[in-house]
């Protein structure tokens, strides 16, 4: 990228921020420019009091009281005017960068949130955590600046001015430094350009291995992998640590440069305004008010600098940023309403789904479930399960054919139209670091009567209630002081309060003991969720079993469908999967026999779950008993 480019990239950047913010960028620049104004007018006030105070009172050895008070109140009232407008810059400077921030970080969440599942697949967390926080700061890091730069024009201008009518001759000599300023300011953009760009990409790269090392700390804790993972981190943060060094290094070079030009003019100034005083050209106030302009224009200079030096930077973070607030595929949506009472009707017809890789994940699926149905799915590892599921929920579109809720396309419906209807209990339970209230009801204004018939029909009502405050008890980050089971049963309490016409849930009771999920599967039978479809990806063969229909998918394509006792006999690889399924839960419950500790997680319990976290030993069956390991 050429100095022309920055500059002109970097302008357009800024243009957008006085677009933003007109009138806060007025008023900041308006109280630069009074700043601007009345440190000129210091030096003119400078001026005036050697000609006609300092220097009487040297060369009579009196003054007079009435001259040292209007001295006093000329320096004290400008001195006010400087410090007002300092305060009023800065005051609005600050507020015009901070609410630019706020605005493009609720912008670019907007973006996150509109934007579909497949879109957040192909970027790293990390990289949107820095386009949201590091980048919306870079990109408006020249606003600091900017009123000020701004402002000091009017200082530039009139400082000029000022010392052009005082006396030309000497305004001459020391104008000389700024073409040697400019030529200087030149090289220091070329050369801090590409480090500062660098340094912004490198902060996105240390926020992605940060985030993927605090989300994966089950795994590096687990395989004793820390010491490689602080290597991997070490590195990022090294490089990144390189390119900012890289920076301070050139900054450290060029600005003494950039402050000592100017002092090199009042050299110049000094040393020509002596001679012209002794040839009586020049008065020793003139030469003062002229030697003080020239000391006061290294500010103007470097306020300019800062925002030049800036531009690179905020070039990099606000294109990133606008990267994501451009980017394309956020979900359509029409305009028929969702039905909102009976459970629903679910049609699957043809569809195709595949990702970035070109391989079809799904290839012509088709099947309906009545309404009010309970169907399993059920298929082996990589079969695409959980990819039907998002596209039964629409969090992913598929590429062709179409779902039908109702009768209706899902595209077709009107905005919130599928969330209002359809609730997704997925295969890893998130919980806020929040209440247990607040993250089933998640801002939905249910009671608490109905929060605890949710919580009853997950079979979670007994754990909460022994739990210190019940439903007031903070869950810490991701729910870390509660079992893997317990989690689910929150999570799956949270769809079930919302009555969902259809109920979608992918593995959504591994964590828990057979008998705990039998019993909150009769309870879904038994209308735990109101009037509902029910479309459970299952693994065990209890599970399956109390499915009025089994989905039987194997190479993204349906294989055989029906209750579950046809389709062991007419299906070969059901049978076969259903057995194997059969034979590792027998395994299991073997192996775990002896530990006789009554966790009730039935040994998919949560292994993510913080030392010293409770034990889920409320997992009960449907008599309430305690079920043994």
């Amino acid at each position: 990228m050429t100095d022309k480019d920055v500059l002109r990239r970097g302008m357009r950047v800024l243009g957008v921020a006085i677009r933003e913010e007109p009138r806060i960028f007025a008023a900041a620049v308006g109280a630069s420019a009074v700043y601007g104004a009345t440190t000129v007018a210091s030096a003119l006030v400078l001026g005036q009091v050697t000609d006609r105070v300092v220097v009487p009172a040297f060369r009579d050895g009196d003054t007079t009281t009435g001259a040292l008070v209007a001295t006093f109140l000329a320096v004290f009232g400008v001195a006010v005017l400087k410090a007002l407008s300092i305060v009023g810059r800065r005051l609005w400077a600050g507020i015009m960068q901070y609410r630019l921030q706020a605005t493009y970080r609720r912008r670019v969440t907007r973006q996150y949130l509109r934007l579909p599942l497949a879109w957040h697949h192909r970027h790293p967390t990390g990289a949107l955590l820095s386009n949201a926080n590091a980048d919306v700061e870079a990109a408006w890091y020249p606003i600091a600046p900017l009123p000020m730069a701004t402002g000091v024009v009017v200082m530039l201008v009139l400082a000029a001015a000022s010392m052009l009518v005082t006396d030309w001759a000497l305004a001459l000599v020391g104008f000389v430094v700024f073409p040697a300023i400019f030529l200087l300011n030149v090289a220091y953009q070329r050369r801090q350009g590409p480090l500062a760009m660098r340094a912004q990409e490198l902060r996105a790269d240390v926020s992605a291995v940060a985030h993927e090392s605090f989300d994966g700390a089950l795994v590096v804790k687990t395989l004793g992998r820390e010491d490689e993972e602080t290597a991997r981190f070490e590195a990022s943060s090294r490089e990144l640590a390189d390119a900012n060094i890289a920076v301070g290094r050139v900054r450290a070079l060029f600005d003494p440069l950039l402050e000592a030009l100017p002092s090199l003019g009042v050299l110049l100034v000094l040393l020509a305004g002596s001679v012209r005083i002794a040839n009586g050209d020049l008065d020793p106030g003139e030469l003062v008010q002229i030697a003080y302009l020239f000391t006061l224009l290294a500010f103007p200079v470097r306020a300019i600098g800062w925002l030049l030096g800036d531009m690179p930077r905020s070039i990099v973070g606000y294109d990133r940023v606008q990267y994501v607030l451009d980017a394309e595929g956020e979900s359509a949506y029409g305009a028929t309403p969702a039905r909102t009472t009976g459970p629903a009707g679910l049609r699957v017809r043809a569809v195709r789904f595949g990702y970035l890789d070109g391989n079809d994940v799904l290839d012509d699926v088709a099947f309906d479930i009545e309404p009010g149905r309970t169907v399993a799915v059920v298929g082996p590892t990589g079969s695409g399960k959980s990819t039907l599921v998002s596209l039964l929920v629409r969090l992913v579109d598929p590429g062709s054919g179409e779902i039908l809720l109702d009768g209706t396309d899902l595209r077709d419906l009107a905005r919130g139209g599928v969330a209002a209807s359809a609730a997704l209990v997925p295969q890893q339970a998130f919980l806020f670091d929040d209440t247990i209230r607040d993250n089933i009801t998640l801002g939905l204004d249910v009671s608490d009567d109905e929060v605890r018939a949710a919580l009853r029909t997950a079979q979670g009502a007994e754990f909460v209630d022994r739990l210190p405050h019940g439903l007031d008890t903070q869950v810490g980050e991701r729910g870390t002081t509660l079992s893997g089971g317990q989690r689910q049963r929150i999570a799956l309490a949270r769809a079930l309060v919302r009555k969902p016409r259809l109920l979608v849930m992918d593995d959504a009771t591994s964590a828990v003991d057979p008998r705990v999920e039998a019993a909150i599967l009769a309870g879904l039978r038994d209308g735990g969720t109101g009037p509902s479809t029910v479309v459970v990806v299952a693994y065990r063969k209890a599970t399956i079993a109390l499915a009025d229909e089994v989905v039987f998918i194997d190479g993204g394509k349906v294989t055989a469908r029906g209750p579950h006792t046809e389709l062991v006999r007419t299906s070969a690889g059901y049978r076969r999967l259903v057995e194997a399924y059969d034979r590792a839960a027998r395994d299991r419950e073997q192996a775990e026999a002896p530990r006789g500790d009554g966790s009730g997680d039935g040994g998919r319990a949560a292994p993510d779950r913080d030392p010293g976290s409770p034990d889920d030993a409320d997992d009960t069956d449907a008599a309430g008993e305690e079920v043994p390991a």
